[in-house]
């Protein structure tokens, strides 16, 4: 999960990086613009709203696997009689991860809404008063989005060395009963499904 979470969290800074950029570039848009700079602008609304989904789909991911990983450990703890301190640990990984996921998901749909509030396509009045919240906004969200992925990103090296830990002692329990080898060893990938009961 590490891989794809930094492969997904560098695009979608990359997107919220150009479409910042290309805001920047649009210039004067309550103005009488021509035709280049509405061509630029549509180019900068478009890569904004491709920014905050991407941004929303990291971070659903990133709950998606949490609770995934969290219910995983609860049952293989079942399963193997493991001391409840995997599963309380996965549960705090958890816990701290989610409001990282939230702040980051939040910030976007923020960035979204004062982008909508400063186009003057939307046919609204003083749309132009908007601007500068528009531009604050994105220069203090887009380093926040990055800080929480950070924060995730340390959550979720926290979890694989849970997951390794739940591993090693299942398959110690596996070798002292004489079971076959585990279907897949922690150290070459994460679980995505229970051990089975044996």
């Amino acid at each position: 999960m590490t891989r794809i979470f930094f492969i997904l969290a560098t695009f979608s800074l990359l997107l919220l990086v150009a479409a910042f950029a290309l805001g920047l570039g649009v210039g004067k848009l309550d103005q009488d613009a021509d035709a280049s700079t509405l061509r630029w602008a549509t180019v900068h609304r478009l890569t904004g709203v491709a920014a905050a989904l991407a941004v929303v789909l990291v971070n659903s991911i990133v709950v998606t696997y949490f609770i995934g990983t969290s219910r995983w450990c609860k049952e293989v703890c079942e399963t193997y009689r493991l001391p409840p301190g995997h599963r309380e640990q996965s549960t705090r990984i958890k816990r701290h991860a989610f409001p990282w996921a939230l702040t980051g998901m939040l910030t976007v749909v923020g960035l979204a809404a004062l982008g909508a509030a400063a186009d003057p396509a939307t046919g609204r009045p003083n749309t132009s008063d908007w601007t500068v919240f528009h531009l604050a906004g994105a220069l203090v969200g887009i380093p926040l989005v990055a800080w929480c992925y950070f924060s995730i990103w340390n959550e979720l090296q926290a979890n694989l060395l849970m997951i390794q830990g739940v591993m090693a002692q299942v398959e110690r329990i596996r070798a002292k009963r004489s079971l076959p080898n585990a279907q897949f060893r922690a150290q070459e990938t994460e679980p995505c499904e229970p051990a089975s009961s044996e």
